[in-house]
């Protein structure tokens, strides 16, 4: 393993705000990494960006330490003052041997992430080396080491419970939501335009869901959402005269009082009697108190999701002890596959050097006294070669095979 090298930078080293300066943008990619691999003799390499690291993998002889680090972000020209940069150097994570193999592993099972157990990071390693190895950046060595990280990832999500409970309160609501057994169809008053109600509809629209209504207090950001979804858009005011009937109230803005006041709600209900649904993903609530005594309504809020989500994330941290088991596992099956490559690698030079070999021999070498040598004694000679050829060929290959399984 003394080829793979990495340089990481996570949130646990770097301010997320600052890691941005260290992305490179996808146009640029392939040209930067293609300099620093010729100016720096480095066989193979990927870089790696997401929201919460940025990593450079690389197969390299030579030593990676601080030093390298400083001259190989200098040479990447990403546009960093000697303050900046000095301080990203100093920041800089380098892991060498089975210490890069076990940090790759770990990153592509999530292990290292902001949020234990989010799978969407082993797709990002998996496109980045994709990147890199379409481009011509990277080769055998890396390849392998990428198939044992993408085996151990599937192993450590098949095996674990590291990523079965949902930590986000937006996919904890959607699911509550989802146990309700709600028709496609059903009626969605959306109120408030920001993130989390943007990404709650994601959920909704991925499922299938397609009747919305998205009221915000500026009408053009409920235009914007509402035409993602293809719905309607209204502004805040128009809550009060709103008489379409709903099944579904999904809330979240910054509100300091109740948006949805009993009055609204009756409002809002137009006549219809049965149990509605409320998500209130606000703090504090959107929804007055009174409307839970007053009428029937399926409550989904943030304060009781909090909780599921902090006993989830509770049970994600009491699997790490069973990933980090399949990490290692994978770690002491794959550095044996590793040798036995290297020696398949070497092997497949012999025959081409025993045949250099011959031909100096025949061609030069030996030239006169064979030219000498009447037909008869040639082909006995062309028989004699081609058999120690084939011999010699074998010798190493049966040795080498032997060295591997008895070591």
């Amino acid at each position: 393993m003394k080829y793979l090298k990495v340089i990481a930078f996570t949130h646990k080293q770097v301010e997320l705000k600052e890691l941005g300066k260290l992305v490179i943008c996808q146009e640029n990619l392939v040209p930067k990494l293609q300099q620093v691999k010729d100016q720096f003799n480095i066989p193979e390499i990927f870089y790696l960006a997401t929201c919460n690291r940025v990593a450079f993998v690389m197969a390299t002889e030579q030593p990676v330490d601080k030093t390298f680090a400083g001259d190989f972000f200098q040479a990447l020209d990403m546009g960093l003052c000697p303050h900046h940069m000095g301080n990203f150097v100093e920041a800089a994570c380098i892991y060498e041997d089975q210490e890069a193999l076990s940090h790759l592993l770990r990153t592509s099972c999530s292990l290292e992430s902001l949020v234990v157990g989010e799978k969407e990071i082993l797709a990002q390693v998996r496109k980045a080396y994709e990147t890199a190895r379409e481009a011509g950046l990277t080769g055998d060595y890396l390849r392998m080491v990428m198939s044992c990280a993408v085996k151990a990832a599937k192993e450590v999500y098949t095996h674990t419970n590291i990523a079965k409970n949902p930590i986000s309160v937006v996919s904890l609501a959607y699911r509550k939501l989802r146990d309700l057994k709600l028709c496609t169809n059903a009626r969605v008053i959306i109120i408030g335009a920001g993130e989390t109600n943007r990404n709650i509809s994601k959920y909704l629209q991925k499922h299938k869901f397609s009747n919305f209504a998205v009221f915000n207090r500026t009408l053009s950001k409920a235009q914007e959402l509402a035409a993602d979804l293809n719905g309607e858009a209204y502004d805040l005011e128009a809550l009060k005269t709103y008489k379409k009937g709903f099944d579904v109230i999904i809330t979240c803005t910054s509100a300091t009082q109740p948006i949805i006041t009993p009055e609204i709600y009756n409002t809002l209900l137009n006549g219809e009697e049965g149990k509605k649904t409320i998500v209130d993903l606000a703090i504090p609530n959107d929804t007055a108190p009174e409307i839970l005594e007053q009428f029937p309504v399926n409550f989904i809020e943030v304060h009781s999701l909090n909780e599921i989500a902090q006993k989830n994330i509770q049970e994600r941290y009491q699997e790490l002890v069973h990933a980090e088991k399949i990490i290692d596992q994978n770690i002491t099956d794959f550095l044996p596959q590793l040798k036995q490559r290297r020696i398949e690698l070497a092997m497949r030079q012999v025959p081409e050097k025993i045949k250099e070999i011959r031909n100096t021999a025949v061609n030069s070498v030996f030239a006169d006294e064979i030219q000498g040598l009447d037909e008869q004694s040639r082909l006995v000679l062309e028989k004699v070669m081609n058999y120690m050829e084939k011999k010699y060929i074998s010798v190493p290959m049966v040795m080498a095979k032997e060295i591997f399984i008895n070591q």
